[in-house]
């Protein structure tokens, strides 16, 4: 288990916040990739319009310390294209997505986003991001599901990226 005192136990919970004492190292683009996680939960539980949405979040404390691009990006292109990611999504979940956790789609949404719209972010940094989300703000095992449906996700997406990889390992 872990010895982090906001551990969640499920995978149907909330929002938690991440450990303070890892926010002091956080990168402009981890913060975005939190805050639009935070937009895409709020979105899936509310169903409130994507602008009030991110009106919101651009409200929170530490917001002005994210990169506000790639936060932009994720959030309303993972909204807007939630049909084409849940699709693809869909070839390597064992359950229906109505059974996702709102945490573990929005996380699965965000590495999908960056795997098919962010190709200067390495595919393996992608699925890691999305992996550490997970860990902070899923639940107990969701790191694992979100890991395991993304590396397979990534060949598709991106084949030649993958390929080269896996043949540097050796």
């Amino acid at each position: 288990m872990t010895d982090r005192p906001d551990t969640h136990q499920g995978d149907k919970g909330g929002m938690r916040k991440p450990a303070p004492q890892r926010d002091r190292t956080k990168s402009a683009r981890r913060r975005a990739r939190e805050f639009a996680l935070q937009g895409l939960y709020e979105w899936q539980l509310n169903q409130a319009d994507a602008g009030a949405v991110d009106a919101h979040i651009r409200e929170l404390e530490e917001f002005n310390k994210c990169d506000r691009g790639h936060f932009d990006a994720l959030l309303h292109g993972c909204i807007e294209q939630r049909g084409e990611l849940d699709a693809a999504l869909l070839k390597f979940l064992d359950r229906p997505l109505e059974e996702l956790s709102p945490v573990e789609h929005g996380v699965l949404w965000i590495g999908a986003y960056e795997l098919v719209n962010c190709l200067d972010v390495p595919y393996k940094v992608a699925i890691n991001e999305a992996v550490e989300l997970a860990k902070s703000f899923g639940g107990t095992d969701g790191h694992k599901y979100v890991n395991g449906v993304l590396d397979h996700l990534a060949p598709l997406l991106r084949p030649e990226e993958v390929k080269a990889h896996r043949a540097g390992r050796g």
